[in-house]
């Protein structure tokens, strides 16, 4: 049985804030739940204080009546410039870049890469119980445009560009 998915999902926003501000939003996954549609959760895994390469957690997720445990381990992290991490259940790479704009804002990359495929596991829960790829996929970059457009509001919210100069 073949079975097609998109191996990079990628969605972009600018913002009206500083790099600084924005990464000091992003760089912490626990706090994706305040943005991301279907993170209802996220905690560090015992041993694991601070955020970096290494730094292990999990997260609860939902769907409208369905939710699902992820355990994810960060991969990158870069300061000011990307984090990113990767889910043991579907070997999914997540990661969202920052890139300074001329105009002193920030541009926001959110990508899901599944540079390993996906695992049959998570293959079979998406086609049995989240309605298939493809409907997965449409659902996925609308929860990704969710998450950057209130990435994107938390960060101007208090810090646009007006009040650095």
């Amino acid at each position: 049985m073949s079975v097609s998915y998109e191996k990079l999902i990628e969605e972009r926003v600018d913002v009206n804030a500083a790099v600084g501000r924005v990464w000091e939003l992003i760089s912490d996954p626990r706090r994706m739940s305040e943005w991301s549609p279907q993170v209802e959760s996220v905690r560090l895994r015992d041993g694991h204080e601070t955020v970096g390469v290494g730094t292990e957690f999990t997260s609860l997720n939902r769907l409208g009546e369905l939710t699902w445990t992820t355990h994810g381990r960060i991969v990158r992290f870069e300061p000011e410039q990307e984090i990113a991490f990767r889910v043991t259940e579907n070997w999914v790479v997540w990661s969202l870049r920052i890139t300074p704009l001329p105009t002193g804002g920030t541009h926001i990359t959110q990508h899901r890469h599944a540079p390993d495929g996906i695992s049959p596991y998570s293959l079979e829960l998406t086609d049995n119980y989240l309605g298939g790829q493809q409907e997965f996929t449409r659902v996925l970059r609308d929860g990704m445009r969710h998450t950057l457009q209130h990435i994107r509001i938390t960060a101007e919210q208090d810090h646009g560009l007006s009040r650095l100069t």
